[in-house]
Protein backbone atom coordinates (compact mmCIF):
# COMPACT_ATOMS: atom_id res chain seq x y z
CA UNK A 1 0.00 0.00 0.00
CA UNK A 2 1.43 3.42 -1.06
CA UNK A 3 1.31 5.23 3.03
CA UNK A 4 0.60 9.13 2.85
CA UNK A 5 1.50 11.68 5.59
CA UNK A 6 -1.17 14.00 6.28
CA UNK A 7 -0.75 16.59 8.97
CA UNK A 8 -3.79 18.34 9.80
CA UNK A 9 -4.34 22.06 8.82
CA UNK A 10 -5.28 24.02 11.65
CA UNK A 11 -8.71 26.61 12.18
CA UNK A 12 -6.89 29.80 10.52
CA UNK A 13 -3.38 29.24 12.39
CA UNK A 14 -2.13 32.14 10.20
CA UNK A 15 -3.06 35.24 9.12
CA UNK A 16 -5.69 35.97 6.16
CA UNK A 17 -2.36 37.01 3.57
CA UNK A 18 -0.23 33.65 5.04
CA UNK A 19 -3.16 31.05 4.08
CA UNK A 20 -2.81 30.51 0.38
CA UNK A 21 0.87 28.68 0.57
CA UNK A 22 -1.16 26.31 3.27
CA UNK A 23 -4.15 25.73 0.53
CA UNK A 24 -2.71 23.33 -1.60
CA UNK A 25 -2.03 20.69 1.82
CA UNK A 26 -5.85 20.39 1.87
CA UNK A 27 -6.61 20.27 -1.76
CA UNK A 28 -3.45 17.71 -2.87
CA UNK A 29 -5.30 14.31 -0.41
CA UNK A 30 -9.11 15.62 -1.21
CA UNK A 31 -8.60 15.62 -5.31
CA UNK A 32 -6.52 11.95 -4.79
CA UNK A 33 -9.51 10.76 -3.10
CA UNK A 34 -12.23 12.28 -5.25
CA UNK A 35 -10.41 10.59 -8.31
CA UNK A 36 -9.93 7.59 -6.76
CA UNK A 37 -6.25 7.26 -6.92
CA UNK A 38 -6.12 6.99 -3.45
CA UNK A 39 -8.36 5.98 -0.26
CA UNK A 40 -8.38 7.03 2.93
CA UNK A 41 -6.75 3.65 4.02
CA UNK A 42 -3.84 5.40 2.53
CA UNK A 43 -3.55 7.98 4.45
CA UNK A 44 -2.29 8.48 8.35
CA UNK A 45 -1.93 11.22 10.72
CA UNK A 46 1.52 11.46 12.10
CA UNK A 47 2.08 12.91 16.04
CA UNK A 48 3.96 15.06 17.34
CA UNK A 49 7.67 14.23 17.16
CA UNK A 50 9.47 13.82 20.43
CA UNK A 51 11.94 16.50 21.26
CA UNK A 52 15.14 13.76 21.52
CA UNK A 53 14.79 13.41 18.34
CA UNK A 54 14.30 17.29 17.30
CA UNK A 55 17.35 17.53 19.30
CA UNK A 56 19.57 14.84 16.71
CA UNK A 57 19.25 17.66 14.16
CA UNK A 58 18.01 20.79 15.91
CA UNK A 59 19.80 23.58 18.97
CA UNK A 60 18.00 22.80 22.05
CA UNK A 61 17.78 26.28 22.66
CA UNK A 62 15.84 26.87 18.98
CA UNK A 63 13.54 24.34 19.68
CA UNK A 64 12.81 25.72 23.31
CA UNK A 65 12.12 29.37 21.55
CA UNK A 66 9.55 27.38 19.14
CA UNK A 67 8.12 25.68 21.72
CA UNK A 68 8.01 28.85 24.33
CA UNK A 69 6.78 31.43 21.51
CA UNK A 70 10.15 33.28 22.40
CA UNK A 71 11.30 33.74 18.42
CA UNK A 72 11.93 37.88 17.92
CA UNK A 73 10.51 39.70 15.29
CA UNK A 74 13.84 39.21 13.81
CA UNK A 75 13.86 35.47 13.32
CA UNK A 76 10.34 35.50 12.44
CA UNK A 77 11.06 37.79 9.72
CA UNK A 78 13.31 35.20 8.72
CA UNK A 79 10.62 32.03 8.78
CA UNK A 80 7.92 34.39 6.80
CA UNK A 81 5.23 33.33 9.53
CA UNK A 82 4.60 35.52 12.72
CA UNK A 83 4.85 32.90 15.42
CA UNK A 84 1.77 30.63 16.61
CA UNK A 85 1.55 27.17 19.06
CA UNK A 86 -0.33 25.53 16.28
CA UNK A 87 2.09 26.09 13.77
CA UNK A 88 5.04 24.91 16.15
CA UNK A 89 2.70 21.84 16.91
CA UNK A 90 2.28 21.22 13.14
CA UNK A 91 5.63 21.78 12.17
CA UNK A 92 6.60 18.67 14.47
CA UNK A 93 3.82 16.53 13.41
CA UNK A 94 5.37 17.56 9.78
CA UNK A 95 8.73 15.96 11.04
CA UNK A 96 7.25 12.65 12.75
CA UNK A 97 5.59 12.30 9.47
CA UNK A 98 8.43 11.83 7.41
CA UNK A 99 9.91 10.16 9.79
CA UNK A 100 7.09 7.31 10.07
CA UNK A 101 7.78 7.57 5.99
CA UNK A 102 11.14 6.04 6.32
CA UNK A 103 10.00 3.04 8.21
CA UNK A 104 7.01 2.25 5.63
CA UNK A 105 9.72 3.17 2.78
CA UNK A 106 11.26 0.04 4.29
CA UNK A 107 8.33 -2.15 3.70
CA UNK A 108 6.81 -0.62 0.39
CA UNK A 109 10.17 0.91 -1.49
CA UNK A 110 8.23 4.39 -1.43
CA UNK A 111 6.50 6.77 0.99
CA UNK A 112 5.51 10.26 1.09
CA UNK A 113 4.46 13.18 3.66
CA UNK A 114 2.05 16.13 1.75
CA UNK A 115 3.96 18.61 3.61
CA UNK A 116 7.65 18.72 4.31
CA UNK A 117 10.63 19.23 2.75
CA UNK A 118 11.05 21.89 4.85
CA UNK A 119 14.86 22.18 3.63
CA UNK A 120 15.39 26.05 4.44
CA UNK A 121 15.89 25.38 8.38
CA UNK A 122 19.15 25.32 9.63
CA UNK A 123 19.90 23.78 13.16
CA UNK A 124 19.69 27.17 15.11
CA UNK A 125 16.91 28.90 12.94
CA UNK A 126 14.40 28.50 10.52
CA UNK A 127 14.31 30.84 6.91
CA UNK A 128 12.00 30.49 4.34
CA UNK A 129 8.87 29.12 5.58
CA UNK A 130 10.63 26.34 7.35
CA UNK A 131 10.84 26.16 10.95
CA UNK A 132 12.77 22.61 11.64
CA UNK A 133 13.89 20.14 8.93
CA UNK A 134 12.13 17.20 8.25
CA UNK A 135 14.51 15.76 5.87
CA UNK A 136 17.50 16.16 8.06
CA UNK A 137 16.21 14.96 11.11
CA UNK A 138 14.63 11.92 9.89
CA UNK A 139 18.00 11.51 8.08
CA UNK A 140 19.83 11.20 11.48
CA UNK A 141 16.90 9.77 13.16
CA UNK A 142 17.86 6.65 10.44
CA UNK A 143 21.92 7.08 11.14
CA UNK A 144 20.94 7.37 15.19
CA UNK A 145 18.83 4.25 15.09
CA UNK A 146 21.29 2.68 12.41
CA UNK A 147 18.66 1.92 9.85
CA UNK A 148 20.91 3.56 6.99
CA UNK A 149 24.54 3.65 6.58
CA UNK A 150 24.55 5.99 3.54
CA UNK A 151 21.54 8.30 2.84
CA UNK A 152 21.07 10.81 -0.51
CA UNK A 153 19.24 13.47 -0.06
CA UNK A 154 17.92 14.41 -3.65
CA UNK A 155 16.26 18.43 -3.58
CA UNK A 156 14.65 19.31 -6.47
CA UNK A 157 12.94 22.37 -5.66
CA UNK A 158 13.54 25.06 -7.60
CA UNK A 159 15.21 26.43 -4.17
CA UNK A 160 18.50 25.56 -3.19
CA UNK A 161 18.23 23.39 0.04
CA UNK A 162 20.58 25.70 2.15
CA UNK A 163 19.76 24.35 5.65
CA UNK A 164 20.18 20.75 4.62
CA UNK A 165 23.49 21.32 2.97
CA UNK A 166 24.97 22.98 5.70
CA UNK A 167 23.16 20.65 8.37
CA UNK A 168 25.45 17.88 6.34
CA UNK A 169 28.43 19.19 5.86
CA UNK A 170 31.06 17.41 7.93
CA UNK A 171 28.76 14.29 7.91
CA UNK A 172 29.75 11.91 5.42
CA UNK A 173 27.00 9.18 5.72
CA UNK A 174 24.59 11.54 3.74
CA UNK A 175 25.36 13.06 0.23
CA UNK A 176 23.28 16.16 -0.14
CA UNK A 177 22.39 17.02 -3.78
CA UNK A 178 20.28 20.09 -4.78
CA UNK A 179 19.51 21.21 -8.37
CA UNK A 180 17.97 24.70 -8.17
CA UNK A 181 17.46 27.64 -9.76
CA UNK A 182 21.44 29.14 -10.08
CA UNK A 183 19.56 32.90 -9.70
CA UNK A 184 17.11 32.09 -7.14
CA UNK A 185 16.45 31.82 -3.25
CA UNK A 186 18.72 31.63 -0.84
CA UNK A 187 20.78 34.45 -2.69
CA UNK A 188 23.42 33.09 -0.20
CA UNK A 189 24.07 29.16 -1.27
CA UNK A 190 25.85 26.77 1.37
CA UNK A 191 27.39 24.50 -0.11
CA UNK A 192 25.94 20.88 -0.95
CA UNK A 193 27.77 17.46 -1.93
CA UNK A 194 26.77 18.25 -5.18
CA UNK A 195 24.67 21.89 -6.36
CA UNK A 196 23.75 22.24 -9.83
CA UNK A 197 22.93 25.74 -10.35
CA UNK A 198 20.45 25.92 -13.38
CA UNK A 199 20.00 29.58 -15.89
CA UNK A 200 17.23 31.08 -16.01
CA UNK A 201 14.86 29.80 -18.61
CA UNK A 202 15.81 26.11 -18.32
CA UNK A 203 13.52 23.73 -20.17
CA UNK A 204 12.82 20.48 -20.43
CA UNK A 205 15.31 20.06 -23.44
CA UNK A 206 18.03 20.34 -21.05
CA UNK A 207 16.65 19.90 -17.13
CA UNK A 208 15.69 15.96 -18.05
CA UNK A 209 18.91 14.75 -19.62
CA UNK A 210 20.81 16.38 -16.78
CA UNK A 211 18.96 14.82 -14.18
CA UNK A 212 18.98 11.51 -15.61
CA UNK A 213 22.70 11.53 -15.94
CA UNK A 214 23.09 13.27 -12.23
CA UNK A 215 21.34 10.17 -10.75
CA UNK A 216 22.90 7.77 -12.77
CA UNK A 217 26.35 9.05 -11.69
CA UNK A 218 24.91 9.78 -7.94
CA UNK A 219 23.29 6.12 -7.32
CA UNK A 220 26.53 4.15 -8.94
CA UNK A 221 28.85 6.97 -6.94
CA UNK A 222 27.37 7.75 -3.31
CA UNK A 223 25.45 3.75 -3.32
CA UNK A 224 22.61 4.94 -1.20
CA UNK A 225 20.61 2.72 0.94
CA UNK A 226 18.00 5.05 1.55
CA UNK A 227 17.18 8.10 -0.46
CA UNK A 228 15.32 11.42 0.56
CA UNK A 229 13.68 13.03 -2.27
CA UNK A 230 12.37 16.45 -2.36
CA UNK A 231 9.93 16.78 -4.95
CA UNK A 232 9.23 20.56 -5.38
CA UNK A 233 6.60 21.55 -8.51
CA UNK A 234 8.02 25.59 -8.18
CA UNK A 235 10.63 24.09 -11.35
CA UNK A 236 7.49 25.08 -13.60
CA UNK A 237 7.03 28.09 -16.11
CA UNK A 238 3.55 28.79 -14.63
CA UNK A 239 5.44 29.43 -11.36
CA UNK A 240 5.45 33.54 -9.82
CA UNK A 241 9.34 32.89 -8.24
CA UNK A 242 10.60 29.79 -9.93
CA UNK A 243 12.63 31.35 -13.21
CA UNK A 244 12.57 27.91 -14.81
CA UNK A 245 10.50 26.92 -18.24
CA UNK A 246 9.81 23.32 -17.50
CA UNK A 247 6.54 22.22 -18.45
CA UNK A 248 3.55 20.50 -16.63
CA UNK A 249 4.54 16.98 -18.50
CA UNK A 250 8.40 17.86 -17.60
CA UNK A 251 7.66 17.73 -14.19
CA UNK A 252 6.07 14.50 -14.54
CA UNK A 253 8.81 12.90 -16.15
CA UNK A 254 10.75 14.09 -13.53
CA UNK A 255 9.42 12.52 -11.27
CA UNK A 256 9.13 9.18 -13.48
CA UNK A 257 13.04 9.32 -13.50
CA UNK A 258 13.44 9.46 -9.73
CA UNK A 259 11.06 6.91 -9.30
CA UNK A 260 11.89 5.10 -12.28
CA UNK A 261 15.54 4.89 -10.85
CA UNK A 262 15.15 4.40 -7.10
CA UNK A 263 12.94 1.51 -7.55
CA UNK A 264 14.85 -0.61 -10.14
CA UNK A 265 17.56 -0.10 -7.68
CA UNK A 266 15.34 -1.02 -4.80
CA UNK A 267 16.57 1.80 -2.56
CA UNK A 268 13.86 3.25 -0.41
CA UNK A 269 12.39 6.35 -0.37
CA UNK A 270 10.87 9.11 1.44
CA UNK A 271 9.16 11.79 -0.44
CA UNK A 272 8.09 15.36 0.22
CA UNK A 273 6.56 17.87 -1.62
CA UNK A 274 8.25 21.08 -1.12
CA UNK A 275 7.39 24.69 -2.58
CA UNK A 276 5.01 25.66 -5.46
CA UNK A 277 3.76 29.11 -6.05
CA UNK A 278 2.14 28.95 -9.47
CA UNK A 279 -0.89 31.63 -9.51
CA UNK A 280 -3.54 28.88 -10.50
CA UNK A 281 -3.85 26.97 -7.38
CA UNK A 282 -5.16 23.91 -9.29
CA UNK A 283 -1.84 24.30 -11.26
CA UNK A 284 0.27 24.02 -8.14
CA UNK A 285 -2.57 20.54 -7.31
CA UNK A 286 -1.80 18.48 -10.36
CA UNK A 287 1.45 18.72 -10.44
CA UNK A 288 2.31 17.61 -7.15
CA UNK A 289 -0.70 14.69 -7.43
CA UNK A 290 1.39 13.88 -10.41
CA UNK A 291 4.49 12.76 -7.80
CA UNK A 292 1.38 10.63 -5.43
CA UNK A 293 -0.28 8.95 -8.93
CA UNK A 294 3.13 8.14 -10.36
CA UNK A 295 4.57 6.50 -7.60
CA UNK A 296 1.60 4.40 -6.92
CA UNK A 297 1.90 3.43 -10.27
CA UNK A 298 5.96 3.04 -10.65
CA UNK A 299 5.94 1.24 -7.22
CA UNK A 300 3.28 -1.13 -7.68
CA UNK A 301 0.97 -0.25 -4.76
CA UNK A 302 -2.79 -0.20 -4.33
Amino acid sequence: MLHIAHAPIYAHPLPEGHRFPMLKYELIPEQLLYEGSITQKNLFAPTVCADEIVLLTHDKNYLDKLKQQTLSAKEQRHIGFPQSPALTERELIITQGSIDCCHLAFENGIAMNVAGGTHHAFADRGEGFCLLNDFATAANYLLHQKLAKQILIVDLDVHQGNGTAKLFEQNNSVFTFSMHGAHNYPFHKETSDLDIGLKDGTDDGIYLPLLQNTLDMLLEKVKPDFVFYLSGVDILETDKFGKLKVTMQGCKQRDEIVFSKLQQHQIPCTVAMGGGYSPDVRTIVEAHCNTFRLAKDIYGLN
